[in-house]
């Protein structure tokens, strides 16, 4: 359930549903709570909205549960990035470059931090906007603003106390609002500057002269400055600079590129040339980060039966895939690849993980098929290593003596461990079958009857068996069938005929029970109830058996010669036990 959830949060993430995806992962986290990228994932989602207090929390939490995990720690730098807090931002991405030296995001992050410390002086701790945003928080800060003559008149406006209130839980959030009159004052005062200062020596002054630039430069904060204050990972949404539209040309350029030795790679894949096809697949990935390129690579890995090459590249592709935010078709196919690797090394309980893991992600018609297939393939296995005739015996005698103590539920158990070291050993399912029948229950001692019958069809023991089951489920017709079958099948080899007085004993049993239901019945009652009676009916209706009647009738002599078939038998008994033939 966890992980379903996580997938919808993952999809709604990719669609920039940030809000989604931060109730899915919170449902999740509900679940499992010690899943650590469940904590990563929505610290993603709340840095995504700018919400950099909660996203420090889930970070936290996240290195907190798995401390050497490196992405856990470029989740924590780009929060604290988001907050301000620069140098312990660095520390962040420079902790997590302990596990994974190679990591773009922390390189990426640790590189933005730098930036921006040097844009605050080269110091790394000193940072003003992160000392004002810390005042926010501060229990005396309504009362700042009322004593203060420039700003007490802010607390009548509702709209500008909400929106100080929701800088106060994401502080991050102030760099956009420098643009607002209010905000400055508030600025100001905190940072101890008097905002209006400036306003009165313009106004002692010519008021339609421009200020100079340097004047200019003072009363707005530069953009850039601003920009080096987000986390690296969370792009600013404003208009292309010239130089980003120039990036964007060179990626495309990138692309292209790689697109055209993923080409070359691809018609020598066709024509079963996987050297050159991998050489051209990494050039792919080399030049542009794809993860489409990865999984080409791995396919001919495979093919080119190295399988080590194969799963170490899946495994890539899977990881830098969660990095760049790849469509969950493709991590999905990377895992089924994974899956299909360790079944070709005959490692089916990894298959099966990694099919499972592939279906999480994307639910592919083809790798449903292959993890059914492994399923049954590893349970066969299973089933037949576990065969050892020597330890089945060894259940086989506990069971007995279980059986004779009146412990029939633990005679169960051990009967059922002898059918699995013996599969196909009929005596450890007809000994179930007769512990089934202590403990009542009737249609677990047929169905054990039944495969007993199956594996040795002269076992004479199963059909008597079965006759007392159907005796106790009071299917009488059945249970005759049974009892006959039984005495057919006991009067052969290897029988001869050590079961026929339990057999009539039986039969007589269900003889008696069905005459002692038409007692004192009318013969107006038995025409109707052999009428509501399918198998009486049958009988009745067979031409042959009307012809063996009608002999008998002329001579009853001659119905003793015709019971001697076991399929004759069973329908004599019937209608006598039914009442259509009345003896005596």
């Amino acid at each position: 359930m966890a992980e379903d959830l996580k997938a919808k949060g993952n999809t709604a993430f990719a669609q920039k549903d940030y809000k989604t995806a931060i109730d899915y992962f919170t449902q999740a986290i509900q679940l499992d709570g010690n899943n650590h990228i469940l904590y990563s994932n929505r610290s993603a989602c709340f840095a995504s909205e700018k919400d950099y207090k909660n996203a420090l929390e889930d970070a936290t939490k996240c290195t907190n549960i798995k401390h050497d995990w490196a992405k856990g720690w470029s989740r924590k730098g780009a929060a604290l990035h988001g907050l301000g807090d620069l140098t312990a931002a660095k520390a962040a991405f420079e902790e997590g470059l302990k596990f994974d030296s190679k990591n773009a995001q922390l390189l990426n992050g640790l590189k933005s931090v730098e930036a921006a410390q040097s844009s605050t002086g080269g110091d790394g701790g000193f940072n003003p906007f992160a000392k004002m945003t810390s005042q926010l928080n501060d229990p005396k800060f309504i009362q700042k603003l009322a004593s203060n003559p420039e700003t007490a008149s802010l607390l009548g406006d509702a709209g500008f106390m909400t929106k100080l209130q929701n800088i106060q839980k994401n502080p991050g959030s102030i760099m956009s609002e420098l643009g607002d009159p209010r905000m400055m004052k508030v600025i100001g005062m905190l940072m101890g500057i008097d905002v209006n200062m400036k306003g009165e020596e313009d106004a002692s002054t010519n008021t339609n002269e421009p200020a100079s630039s340097s004047e200019a430069s003072k009363s707005e904060p530069a953009p850039k400055e601003e920009a080096k204050h987000e986390p690296a990972a969370q792009p600013m949404e404003e208009d292309k600079s010239p130089e980003e539209i120039e990036e964007h040309a060179s990626e495309a350029a990138l692309r292209k590129k790689a697109d055209e030795a993923k080409q070359v790679g691809n018609e020598n894949y066709k024509k079963r040339n996987f050297p050159v096809a991998i050489e051209h697949y990494r050039k792919a990935w080399d030049t542009y980060k794809d993860i489409t390129y990865l999984n080409n690579l791995a396919a001919a890995y495979y093919e080119a039966d190295e399988l080590d090459n194969c799963e170490s590249t899946c495994k890539e592709a899977i990881e830098q895939g969660r990095d760049l935010r790849a469509d969950f078709k493709l991590i999905a196919k990377a895992l089924g690849r994974l899956g299909t690797t360790y079944q070709k090394r005959g490692d089916l309980a990894n298959a099966i993980d990694y099919f499972q893991r592939s279906l999480t992600e994307h639910r592919s018609p083809d790798i449903l098929t292959k993890l059914k297939d492994v399923e049954k393939l590893k349970e066969k296995i299973d089933r037949e290593a576990y065969i050892d005739p020597a330890k089945a015996d060894e259940a086989r005698s506990k069971g007995n003596d279980l059986f004779k103590a009146g412990d029939f539920a633990g005679a169960v158990k051990e009967y059922t461990e002898m059918t699995k070291r013996a599969p196909t050993d009929p005596r450890g399912f007809s000994n179930r079958a007769a512990a089934y029948l202590k403990v009542m229950a009737p249609a677990e001692c047929i169905r054990d009857c039944n495969q007993a019958i199956q594996f040795d069809p002269t076992f004479a023991k199963a059909y008597v068996r079965k006759a007392q089951a159907l005796f106790m489920l009071k299917d009488y017709g059945k249970c005759i069938d049974a009892c006959n079958t039984a005495a057919d099948v006991d009067r052969k080899e290897p029988n001869t005929g050590k079961n026929i007085r339990e057999i009539d004993s039986q039969l007589q049993k269900c003889m008696n029970a069905m005459a002692s239901q038409r007692q004192n019945e009318t013969e107006e009652e038995t025409m109707a109830r052999i009428q509501n009676d399918p198998d009486v009916l049958a009988i009745l209706q067979d031409p042959a058996m009307q012809a063996i009647l009608g002999q008998a009738r002329e001579n009853p002599a001659a119905l003793m010669e015709h019971m001697k078939s076991p399929a004759v038998k069973s329908k004599i008994d019937k209608l006598i036990a039914s009442g259509v033939i009345r003896l005596g």
